[in-house]
C-alpha cells in the first residue's frame, strides 16, 4: 500500500468506519445513480487521482470519470467529475472525496497565482514542509498541478542545517564537516543563514547551496553579490505575492513559500446526484 493509499483509507474510516447510518436506512437496497461534481467556482484541479481512488475502495464497482485533468483551469458550473454506480457507496464516499478535491485544488490554485505573479523565469518557486501531517505528498503534487517546484520531500532527502543545528554544533563549519563526514557524497548540502558573516561562514564551509533565511531585500542583494556563483542560493521568509518579485530581482535561484500549503484556501465543489 502506497502513501496516498494509507492516507485515503484513514480518512475513510475516520468518516464512515461504523458505515453510514443516514445512507443505510434510507436505501436498503442497491439504485444505480449518476452523480456530477460541479465547480462552484474558478479554480486549478488538482487531486483527481485520490478522489477516484476514494470512491473505488468503498466500491470497486462504481465507474468514475473525471472530464479534465490536474493543472487544467475550470470554471464556475464545469462538471469537472462524474460516477456510477450504487447510490449507497456514492454518498458514502462523497464527503471524503470532496475533501481532497477541494484541499488539493485550492493548493495548485494560490501556487498558479504565485506562479503567474513571479516575473522571472529564471528563478524556481518551491514548497516547503509546512504541510498538513500525513497528507505532503499529495499536498506536493498539488503544488506541482499549480505550476511549482518541489523543495525536499523530508528529513531524509535533503541536507539542510538550520539555525538549530549551528547552535547545538557550535559553528557552520563544525555542523557542514560534521554532515560531510557521515552523508553520502552525492547529497549536496544547504546551509541557512540570516547575516552577512553567516554568509561569509558558509561560503568558506564550501555549502552546496545558502539559504537566505527572512533577510531584508538589501542585504539579499549584498549575499547575492558576494557569493557568487560559488553556491546555488535560496531565499526563504517573508514570501507573499507582494514581495515575490522583490525577492527574486536579488538574483536568487530559488525561492521557498510556506504559504503554498499552509495558506491555501479549499475551493467551493458540490456534489448531485442525477436523476
Amino acid at each position: 500500500m502506497d502513501i496516498t493509499e494509507q492516507i485515503i483509507r484513514l480518512a475513510l474510516f475516520e468518516d464512515t468506519g461504523l458505515g453510514d447510518v443516514t445512507t443505510e436506512s434510507i436505501f436498503l437496497h442497491p439504485q444505480e445513480k449518476t452523480a456530477i461534481i460541479v465547480a462552484k467556482q474558478d479554480f486549478i484541479l488538482a487531486g483527481t487521482d485520490v478522489a477516484k481512488k476514494v470512491f473505488h475502495f468503498v466500491d470497486p464497482s462504481m465507474k468514475c470519470k473525471n472530464h479534465f485533468n490536474d493543472s487544467d483551469t475550470i470554471k464556475k458550473d464545469e462538471v469537472i467529475f462524474s460516477i456510477t454506480g450504487d447510490i449507497r457507496s456514492i454518498l458514502t464516499a462523497e464527503r471524503v472525496a470532496l475533501n481532497f478535491l477541494q484541499r488539493l485544488s485550492g493548493i495548485a490554485t494560490l501556487t498558479r497565482k504565485f506562479v503567474k505573479t513571479l516575473d522571472n523565469p529564471k528563478v524556481r518557486l518551491v514548497d516547503t514542509r509546512k504541510t498538513t501531517p500525513g497528507w505532503r505528498k499529495i499536498e506536493k503534487d498539488a503544488v506541482r498541478a499549480g505550476g511549482g517546484s518541489n523543495h525536499r520531500f523530508a528529513l531524509y532527502d535533503g541536507i539542510l542545517i538550520k539555525d538549530n543545528h549551528i547552535a547545538a554544533a557550535g559553528s557552520i563549519a563544525a555542523a557542514v564537516s560534521l554532515v560531510r563526514a557521515r552523508a553520502c557524497h552525492l547529497m549536496k548540502v544547504e546551509v541557512e543563514v540570516s547575516n552577512m558573516d553567516q554568509v561569509q561562514q558558509a561560503l568558506d564551509a564550501r555549502a552546496d547551496v545558502i539559504m537566505l533565511d527572512n533577510m531584508d531585500i538589501d542585504a539579499m542583494t549584498k549575499a547575492v553579490t558576494l557569493i557568487g556563483k560559488r553556491a546555488m542560493v535560496e531565499a526563504s521568509g517573508n514570501v507573499s505575492l507582494k514581495t515575490l518579485n522583490a525577492i527574486a530581482g536579488t538574483g536568487v535561484d530559488i525561492i521557498s513559500c510556506g504559504a503554498l500549503t499552509h495558506q491555501a484556501v479549499s475551493v467551493d465543489l458540490s456534489l448531485r446526484i442525477q436523476n
